[in-house]
């Protein structure tokens, strides 16, 4: 059952990816991920009232129990996180082809690897470090495939948010382990609805900051001069783009699907996360194809390859964690 789940969120995910490049097109970095902070904490602000009103029984899919400060305190880290991954991805994704993104985000699954390593001790079998070098082999052939686009991965920092999002994304990932896991098993045993209900909800008190201060910032640079080519461009992107305006709210709404199936494949007995990260990685399948035929990116044979060997490390990786 989990592993239908995990399937299913790495396809919404895919799709995730498809309308957040379209939402970010024409429009400002912060003002798109205020929004999508915002719609999905309203998507689960109905659970988290009807729980606390007695409408949502105990037990219940969709309940969201009344949880202390110091759970909370731990959900606010993993908004921390989260926003942290996102800001990354988010200007990365706005600069760069989504055919480049998605191999990147691809190889979080390594990274989560390694940070098991490092962090739990745990130490690779064969399978795992033959999974490990195809993913290093696919990156480098990445950056090969992005050259021919103008795209140096060594001195690109659109390239190095892409990478800092991924690293960020997998340090979630194996903060998400130690969130869910039963307090028997070394971990916090939070429920699944407390954390996707509430982090969003963080993420968005911590996104309007963000929003007010970069306001105040702008109006203090035009009053004090006249308003440089790229103050006028921020301005300009300040104003939602009415050609990607729909797709904004579509992002926070597959985000919403995609990490409820996952948190509650999580829940399940013989769940294991490491798996459920590199399925949910498969997500890039999807990105991929709607990047060649939607939106027209080039080179798309040579990155091909890349992608193979990248999907090829998920399946050593699923090999040697059986």
């Amino acid at each position: 059952m989990w592993l239908l789940l995990a399937f299913a969120s790495a396809a919404l995910l895919g799709f995730y990816d498809v309308f957040k490049k379209q939402a970010l097109k024409g429009n400002d970095v912060v003002v798109v991920l205020t929004l999508n902070t915002l719609f999905g904490s309203l998507i689960f602000l109905p659970f988290v009232l009807l729980s606390a009103a007695g409408y949502l029984a105990p037990g219940s899919l969709f309940y969201v129990p009344v949880c202390g400060w110091d759970v909370h305190a731990y959900v606010v880290l993993k908004a921390v996180i989260v926003l942290a991954s996102w800001l990354c991805g988010y200007f990365a994704l706005k600069q760069l082809p989504l055919t480049i993104v998605g191999p990147i985000n691809a190889t979080r699954p390594v990274m989560v690897l390694l940070g098991a390593v490092f962090v739990f001790g745990e130490r690779l079998n064969l399978w795992q470090w033959v999974g490990v070098l195809c993913a290093i082999v696919g990156f480098y052939f990445l950056s090969r495939s992005g050259r021919k686009e103008g795209i140096d991965f060594r001195h690109n920092r659109w390239i190095v948010l892409a990478v800092m999002a991924s690293a960020f994304g997998a340090v979630s990932a194996l903060y998400d382990k130690f969130l869910l896991a039963p307090v028997e098993a070394g971990g916090r045993g939070i429920d699944h609805m407390v954390v996707q209900s509430f982090f969003l909800f963080y993420q968005f008190l911590m996104m309007s900051v963000v929003l007010l201060l970069t306001k105040r910032q702008r109006g203090r640079e035009a009053a004090a001069a006249e308003p440089s080519p790229a103050l006028r461009a921020a301005r300009s992107a300040s104003c939602l783009c009415s050609a990607s305006i729909l797709a904004i709210p579509l992002v926070s709404l597959f985000l919403a699907a995609a990490d409820f199936v996952y948190f509650y494949a999580l829940t399940l007995p013989d769940a294991l996360i490491a798996v459920v990260s590199m399925i949910r990685r498969g997500s890039v399948l999807v990105s991929f194809f709607v990047g060649a035929l939607v939106f027209h990116e080039k080179n798309l044979r040579y990155k091909a390859v890349d992608l193979a060997l990248v999907l090829l490390s998920m399946v050593f990786l699923y090999l040697g964690s059986k």
